[in-house]
């Protein structure tokens, strides 16, 4: 597989401008091949932008911002970027927390060139990402597909084998150095004719993007005994206004800011939505999982129940919070 480096990273130039003529290539295959996905002229405003967050490493703790860049890899500012770090084992195979539910209190922030973990009973350790750029990529597996990723140290790798595991060894921390995604399409979701490896982002499970409707959550709630909030579903962008319940499943096109998306897969929902965001534990009674897969399993979107939607960049830029909401209409 190509490695494809950021600006910063000690690439070649002809590599460095290949990834610019694949972007270009990419992006233009979006509006030669099928009509559909030429942006629309006129949009419907839904809402405004309440909620934008940042999960660093995949599976972990979130980072709200106020503005981000959306790129085709995802939302960034700096060194904060989406999904690109991931906990592996020795072998290379990814971890989450569905295996792993304990993965969601491991807390990121960043201070300069610095990214900083904290976790209930451990001290605090760093990770230099800016040397990470510096050095050789070994390979991960990420859904069965092979992306290059760069080892943390051999710290790091400790203080989250002890977290996790209670064991000096077990665990790794890598990181994903490219500025575009390299990664197929996951074969489950080969059906949906919107979604392209151009969606496919980091360290992603589907896309770059994904958002929720705040009416959703609510609507859910409803019915649930222990009510969730929407970080229990792990969101990029959540959307509050005028919009009904799972309105955002028609949504087609999507303009933030200065950003359009386009709707390329309904979010089909996993065992990590019963996992508490705050204390690592899974729901005793299977929930929200359960309640979703009762009425909220949708034609033509899989076997797992539905709630968001995965988005893939059309027309990259910036997005704050407050931003009004549009939907397109043709």
């Amino acid at each position: 597989m190509s490695q494809f480096f950021s600006d910063h990273s000690k690439v070649s130039l002809g590599v460095a401008i290949g990834v610019g003529v694949v972007a270009v290539t990419a992006a233009g295959y979006f509006y030669k091949k099928k009509l559909d996905n030429s942006p629309p002229k006129r949009w419907r405003r839904v809402g405004e932008l309440s909620d934008l967050i940042v999960y660093p490493i995949k599976s972990c703790g979130p980072i709200r911002a106020s503005e981000l860049k959306c790129t085709v890899l995802g939302v960034e500012e700096g060194h904060l970027r989406d999904r690109v770090f991931m906990i592996i084992t020795p072998e290379g195979q990814f971890i989450t927390a569905r295996t792993h539910p304990k993965c969601v209190q491991i807390q990121p922030r960043f201070e300069g060139d610095k990214m900083i973990l904290s976790a209930p009973g451990m001290l605090d350790i760093d990770v230099d990402v800016k040397r990470l750029y510096e050095q050789k990529p070994m390979r991960a597996v990420v859904w069965g597909e092979a992306v290059d990723a760069v080892e943390c140290g051999e710290e790091v790798a400790r203080w989250i084998s002890r977290f996790l595991l209670s064991e000096d060894i077990g665990m790794r921390l890598v990181f994903y150095p490219a500025s575009f995604p390299t990664r197929e399409v996951r074969e489950k979701n080969r059906g949906f004719p919107d979604l392209t490896r151009v969606d496919s982002g980091a360290l992603h499970d589907a896309t770059s993007f994904m958002m929720i409707n705040e009416a959703s959550v609510a609507e859910l709630n409803t019915r649930l005994k222990d009510s969730v909030t929407p970080l229990q579903f792990r969101p990029n962008f959540l959307v509050k206004g005028p919009t009904t319940a799972f309105e955002e499943d028609s949504w087609k096109w999507v303009k933030v800011g200065d950003v359009i998306f386009r709707n390329v897969k309904l979010c089909g929902r996993c065992i990590f939505t019963n996992i508490n965001p705050e204390t690592g534990l899974r729901h005793p009674d299977g929930q929200p999982l359960k309640t979703l897969k009762s009425y909220r399993v949708v034609p033509n979107a899989g076997e797992s129940p539905i709630l968001g939607i995965h988005l893939g960049v059309r027309i990259p830029g910036k997005v704050s919070m407050g931003d009004a909401v549009y939907v397109g209409e043709k």
